[in-house]
């Protein structure tokens, strides 16, 4: 029979599902990756409404359990809500962001995240055993120190903590608060070559908590990051934590020849 669409209208714009029956692929699958594709582009923002399982069964010349079965797979995944009385609607996106030298704020952009940034900290410190280590000074010499929480679509997803060598760049508030740390280090001059990266996971403090809008023991990912220029010199070094509800790390894993 070939494929079937349907519109279904978001916050800015109408998104087109088709499913294509002479696939292999489920039908339920097909929807489920769609509407899933939508949402992390912001295609759905949150807040979207699907309407009801029987409108969008209708529309697309589905079985009911067919779009019942789809909906729940991202129900399960924390990308869609039943509300009663309001029908589906479209919670948050997962980020993914693959392991690669760029910014959250660029990756965030790029995936129509709608990236904004809450400036906690912005001073100077002396240097720590690791921060000193890290960045290749001495203990206790000064460095800047910036923390910030990044937002994607009005909500918390990161909290971000940075050193960098003290009067490498200007760290304005205002500037900080606009884009990017690594856009603005681009902005300077520095080349960006190279990052000594580790990832791990552990639960949240109650602080981090009532920060990120996750509860005491959340589940959390976190990154430390020392990036290097084109001269070798370490130009910053994050640690930063993620809400694993909404973060997700991608790899590309090739095999050895």
């Amino acid at each position: 029979m070939g494929k079937r669409e349907t519109d279904s209208k978001g916050d800015e714009s109408p998104v087109r599902f088709s499913v294509d029956r002479s696939s292999p692929v489920p039908l339920y699958f097909q929807l489920s990756q769609q509407l899933e594709t939508a949402i992390e582009t912001g295609k759905l923002a949150p807040g979207s409404l699907l309407g009801n399982e029987i409108e969008l069964a209708g529309r697309l010349g589905l079985s009911r359990p067919t779009v019942r079965q789809a909906i729940q797979s991202l129900v399960d995944k924390g990308l869609l809500v039943r509300r009663r009385g309001i029908g589906t609607q479209v919670v948050h996106s997962q980020v993914k962001r693959p392991l690669e030298l760029s910014s959250l704020y660029d990756d965030l952009e790029a995936a129509g995240q709608k990236p904004a940034t809450r400036v906690l900290l912005n001073t100077t410190t002396e240097a720590t055993a690791e921060v000193a280590a890290a960045l290749g000074i001495a203990e206790g010499a000064e460095v800047a120190l910036v923390e910030r929480l990044r937002f994607t679509h009005g909500e918390p997803v990161a909290h971000l903590r940075n050193h960098l060598p003290a009067g490498l760049i200007d760290l304005s508030t205002e500037r900080l608060e606009e884009t990017g740390l690594y856009r603005l280090m681009r902005g300077a001059g520095i080349t960006l070559h190279s990052a000594r990266q580790a990832v791990g996971a552990r639960a949240a403090t109650a602080e981090e908590g009532e920060r990120l809008g996750e509860p005491e023991g959340a589940p959390l990912l976190t990154m430390q990051r020392t990036t290097f220029d084109d001269t070798g010199r370490a130009v910053e070094f994050g640690s930063h934590v993620y809400r694993a509800s909404r973060y997700a790390f991608e790899f590309q894993l090739l095999v050895r020849p």
